[in-house]
Order: structure tokens, then sequence, then C-alpha cells
């Protein structure tokens, strides 16, 4: 019985070094070809803080006719990007300028005071080449939040998007520059009336759908 019991056992044994020698021998050829397989090109997620310059944005007085006018300022944005694909990131995009409204028909009161303009987008990033080096696009969509500088009036809120095109130069494997051009669109209901106050009316009665801004920015990246 101990002899039969044996001869199984050993047989067993010599069966599992078996299978692993020949386990062995196809992992050789295997794992070269793999060692020769290029990487793989991945996704990267990055936070980007940027500086720059927006102008323009223009309305009409329904009044007077005449142009009420959003004074071109500094801006600062904050860029969360997301890795999705090897050339696609989602982004959460944040930018606010500090201006001035303004119109040759606004009272004193109103005329010049500041402006506070805001977009909070979501959209996303696609690199021609892949995520992290050279050209790119951008685009989101989300709410504008404007608000003057004056306590006593309400701020507004309208959906609006942008667009845009920039390139990002590696300066090592976590860090980078972004340079960016966008245009923003911000939906506005046609006869409007801006910024009103329960003890001192409305700012502006204006007429149009759109107010339209450019933005030029450069920002320093931080990659994972």
């Amino acid at each position: 019985m101990l002899t039969s019991l044996f001869l199984i056992d050993s047989r067993w044994h010599r069966a599992a070094l078996a299978t692993l020698l020949l386990a062995a021998l196809l992992a050789i050829p295997a794992q070269s070809i793999y060692a020769q397989t290029p990487s793989v090109a991945r996704s990267e997620s990055s936070v980007t803080l940027y500086g720059g310059y927006r102008w323009g944005g223009s309305l009409t007085d329904s009044t007077s006719g005449t142009t009420v006018n959003v004074n071109s300022d500094s801006s600062y944005a904050i860029a969360v990007d997301i890795g999705l694909e090897p050339q696609t990131q989602i982004q959460i995009f944040y930018s606010y300028q500090h201006s001035a409204l303004s119109s040759e028909t606004f009272a004193p009161s109103v005329n010049n005071v500041g402006l506070r303009i805001e977009y909070y987008h979501v959209g996303g990033t696609y690199f021609f080449e892949q995520v992290g080096v050279g050209a790119y696009v951008v685009a989101g969509f989300g709410a504008t939040h404007a608000r003057l500088d004056q306590g006593d009036r309400n701020s507004e809120t309208y959906l609006s998007g942008n667009i845009g095109a920039g390139y990002m130069l590696p300066l090592g494997k976590h860090v980078g520059l972004r340079f960016e051009i966008r245009g923003y669109g911000t939906l506005i209901n046609n006869d409007s009336t801006l910024f009103c106050g329960s003890n001192v009316g409305c700012g502006a009665t204006i007429k149009g759908e759109a107010l339209y801004q450019g933005e030029a920015l450069g920002g320093l990246s931080i990659r994972f």
C-alpha cells in the first residue's frame, strides 16, 4: 500500500515538475517579445494655474441705444484636467476677472463700478499628439456669474460656454507650461434688467442675446 502511494506521489511530483518546466520554457519567448514591445502611451492628469488678460464684451442699452461695455482687464484661472485616454482629458475650469461696466448713459453711481465676472465650466481637452505634449483644442460649458462691487445689488447668472486652442510645453515629467486663447459666449435674455436692488432700482436695462469675450492665458501645469 505504501509502495503504491509512493509511486502515485512520485508520479504527481514528476508531472508537476514537468508542467512547471514547460511553463518556464513558454514564458521565455513571451517575455522577450514583451520586452521588445514599445510602451503604450498613457493618459495623464494635471492641475494648471493661469494668469491672463480678458477683453471684449458689449451690450446695448434698450432705452438709449448706446453701448454698454465690459472693460478689458487682467484675469486668473485654474483648470483640473482628468486623464481619460492618451489624447483626451475631462476638464473642470474656472476663470475670474475683476473689470468694470461702463456706458455714457449710466448714472454716476453705476458707471465704471467694479464688475466681477466668473466662468464655471466643465468640458474637455484633445491633444493632437498625446496628452501633455504639443497643440490641443479645448471646449466647455456651464455658467457665468457676474456681480457689481455694490452689495445692495443682485448678482446675475447665465448659461455660457467656451472654446479655445493651446500649446503645452513639457519642462519635465511632472511640470509643463501651457499657452491658450479662449473665446466665451454667455446667453442673455433679450431686454433684461441687470443688477437690480430693492432700494436702488436696476443698474441697466439691456437688449441682446449674448455677451462675447476673448481671453489669452499662460499657465504652469503640475502633471501626474
